[in-house]
């Protein structure tokens, strides 16, 4: 029996550890943990409640979007005004989350994830004269091999050729994050952190050059997820089909919901683009989602503060040594069990909801890859669902821009109130995402946000079951123990984020250590 430890595992966003026991071959036990310690929440508590869409951005800089779409819903929930929102204020908001969502996505396969997959040696002997990939074997030839080294060593079967394309596309994809990062600049002011969007709507007017301008920028976009991204995941899939029994996890998954269709004062009852629910990869039946039914376990969570706490409630007493705890991050549970959130939970419960443009879209990608839907629960099937969502998304926006409507409201009238409790749930690149807020003397009181990677990246709960990292990575065969590529191939299909999973709030004027925050 032996023990392999990644600390840090790379080209995820964040602090990430992970163990693992293997017995014959096989992993017995994992555990993911969170290593990093933070407390960007507690600069909330007594603040103006209008900083929250602003200081929430800053617990990620590749997800900030998610947590200022996140931030107004829950400020619209508080002030009474989710109801509203003018059609001009929702679909920018849309278009300004969307940009964030097609960086992500094209960002989580080609940088982060791709090299798992391609190898980029062959680059190095690259005889012709296309200029991405002159400059990268001239990038190689200085021995400048970050980032595509220091690496584990896969059993890479793309051939010669298609590791060349890949690799253009690689530099390709970073061209195109460019893109949605100007088409969000266009709506949301810049990025990271938009400083458009506010309770009530936004703050920026649509007019004819800037729908112009925003919709020719997506379409270069929508050309590389069709012609570039989607083939790229299908020749990945073709090459490693078996990592589509790899990785599966948990098998329970979750959606809050995302992209709003309609102002319904209850989140929970609006039309979205993405509906919220619950399902089990081995029924496929859709189950119902009651957010009062969130709660967070602490056993293994290096903290103080009680277990089965609902985020609106929540606690964070940190303690730096308590026994049996290895993980910054807390367990999240729904009625008291584990759910996987993401690209595969979104795409399965729309595709249940009969939602037309995911159910196209699944079974295009099922077909050609010749899978059944319970595939997506797998390692390759999580990058699946990204790229069918990242082309959803892309088409949408360009239906979306072609309705805002210049010289019409974009925000609506508000006044702080005095009490307030309020909620904000969406729906986040990597998965579900929630924000809590309490309000008294108009300041805010408290501020509790639950992750996409607290859900997945979490440790063991009250009870001992897993979180979907460490149950994806437990029953894995791994052939090598000196060189775990399997491992690392599975928790970054993922697209872990501990910058998110991490932001922990702490009760202003407590004492940590020698230091007294808030103070």
């Amino acid at each position: 029996m032996g023990k392999i430890v990644i600390d840090p595992l790379n080209r995820v966003e964040g602090h990430l550890k992970i163990e693992a026991v293997v017995e014959n071959g096989v992993v017995k036990e994992a555990r993911s943990s969170g290593t990093l310690w933070r407390g960007l929440e507690n600069i909330l508590i007594g603040r103006n409640p209008l900083d929250a869409q602003r200081i929430t951005q800053r617990i990620c800089g590749v997800c900030p979007t998610a947590h200022s779409t996140a931030s107004t819903l829950n400020l619209d929930s508080a002030f009474g005004i989710a109801g509203n929102i003018p059609d001009n204020g929702r679909i920018m908001r849309n278009l300004i989350f969307g940009c964030n969502y097609l960086q992500s996505h094209i960002l989580h396969f080609y940088a982060l994830s791709a090299l798992d997959f391609v190898d980029v040696v062959p680059v190095a002997n690259y005889s012709g004269n296309d200029p991405d990939l002159v400059q990268v074997k001239s990038f190689i030839a200085r021995g400048s091999l970050s980032p595509f080294f220091p690496r584990y060593e896969g059993d890479y079967r793309l051939k010669k050729d298609e590791n060349i394309a890949a690799t253009k596309h690689y530099v390709e994809a970073l061209k195109m994050r460019m893109i949605t990062h100007e088409m969000l600049g266009i709506f949301g002011g810049k990025m990271p952190h938009n400083m458009a969007m506010v309770p009530g709507g936004v703050t920026e007017r649509p007019t004819v050059d800037k729908i112009a301008d925003f919709r020719w920028r997506l379409e270069k976009v929508r050309y590389f997820i069709d012609n570039i991204y989607l083939p790229d995941i299908l020749l990945v899939a073709s090459r490693y089909p078996d990592y589509f029994d790899i990785g599966r996890g948990v098998g329970r998954y979750m959606s809050y919901g995302g992209f709003e269709l309609d102002t319904n004062p209850d989140l929970t009852k609006r039309k979205r683009l993405f509906p919220n629910g619950r399902t089990d990869i081995n029924t496929l039946k859709l189950l119902d989602f009651d957010p009062s039914k969130i709660t967070e376990d602490v056993k293994h969570s290096w903290y103080k503060s009680g277990s089965h706490l609902h985020p609106s409630e929540g606690e964070t007493d940190p303690d730096f040594h308590k026994k049996g705890a290895y993980s910054w991050l807390k367990a999240p549970r729904y009625d008291g069990k584990v759910h996987e959130v993401g690209p595969v939970a979104r795409q399965l419960i729309a595709y249940l909801h009969g939602v037309p443009q995911t159910v196209q879209n699944v079974d295009a990608v099922l077909k050609a890859a010749n899978l059944q839907p319970q595939k997506l629960a797998s390692t390759l099937g999580r990058h699946a669902a990204r790229a069918i969502e990242a082309k959803i998304v892309a088409d949408e926006m360009a239906n979306w821009v072609l309705q805002l409507k210049p010289g019409e409201p974009v925000h609506a009238h508000f006044e702080i109130p005095k009490e307030a409790e309020g909620m904000g749930i969406s729906e986040a690149p990597r998965g579900s995402l929630g924000h809590w807020i309490s309000i008294k003397d108009y300041k805010i009181a408290n501020y509790q946000a639950v992750v996409p990677t607290t859900w997945n990246g979490g440790p063991r709960d009250d009870s001992g079951e897993p979180g979907p990292f460490e149950q994806a990575l437990e029953g894995t065969r791994v052939k090598d123990e000196k060189n775990p590529f399997e491992l690392v191939r599975i928790v970054r299909s993922f697209d872990p984020c501990l910058a998110c999973a991490i932001h922990i709030i702490t009760p202003k004027g407590k004492e940590i250590g020698k230091f007294v925050v808030g103070a």
